[in-house]
């Protein structure tokens, strides 16, 4: 399962590598949303860094949405999750292959809009890098598993633009509040001051990525 999901996470890559699709969205959309968030509130200069969590968080669910649907789009305009299914790959290395490689671009999206926003509302978040990249890590694996999943059900409807967001943002609430709460803490008290959240970001994780592993087979064969 383990080669599996690296091969995966190597072509999904690769493909990205070449084609930058989804990262060209993910920037830009994710450089708009800090902006626009950032420009709205106007906040004074010593009010604005108690706006950068949610402005964080928010423009990372946003624009993660767009970039793990657009993965699952070009695999259905060109058939290759048949494809894959038929390969001797274990279903469940597909889903974590995947996965992996939705932490690679939702990363890369995070070391963009994290230091824009801490340039755009004052934030001075270089004393609590070493805990925030804790609470990023566990918030990405949070968002990462139950969208990969919801990705490749929704893929399959006519109006998945609009299934997608219908089915993942309801679920990801605890996710982006979980994450607005950690960051928080981490930025006033650091990393032990942010145990509760983070209690509930890992415990997000372990229920979907295992729920994820389970019924992807069922989702992407039925």
């Amino acid at each position: 399962m383990i080669r599996g999901a690296l091969a995966v996470l190597g072509k999904d890559l690769t493909v990205e590598w070449r084609t930058k699709e989804s990262l060209a969205s993910l920037f830009v959309l994710g450089v708009l949303l800090v902006v626009t968030f950032a420009v709205a509130h106007d906040a004074p200069p010593d009010a604005a860094p108690a706006l950068a969590p949610a402005v964080i968080w928010v423009s990372f669910v946003f624009t993660g949405i767009l970039g793990i649907q657009r993965g699952f789009v070009l695999e259905r305009e060109h058939d290759c999750l048949a494809a894959l299914l038929a390969s001797p790959i274990d279903p469940a290395g597909i889903y974590l292959g995947k996965l992996l490689a939705n932490l690679v671009l939702l990363s890369v999206l995070q070391a963009i809009v994290v230091p824009l926003t801490a340039l755009l509302l004052h934030a001075d978040l270089l004393a609590a890098v070493p805990g925030l990249l804790v609470v990023l890590l566990l918030g990405n694996l949070g968002f990462a598993a139950p969208a990969t999943l919801f990705a490749a059900i929704a893929v399959r409807a006519r109006a998945r633009e609009v299934m997608l967001p219908v089915l993942l943002l309801p679920v990801l609430v605890p996710v982006l509040i979980g994450g607005v709460k950690a960051t928080q803490a981490v930025l006033a008290g650091g990393l032990d001051a942010a145990h509760d959240a983070l209690a509930v970001l890992l415990a997000f994780d372990v229920v979907f990525t295992t729920a994820g592993i389970l019924l992807f087979e069922q989702v992407v064969r039925d």
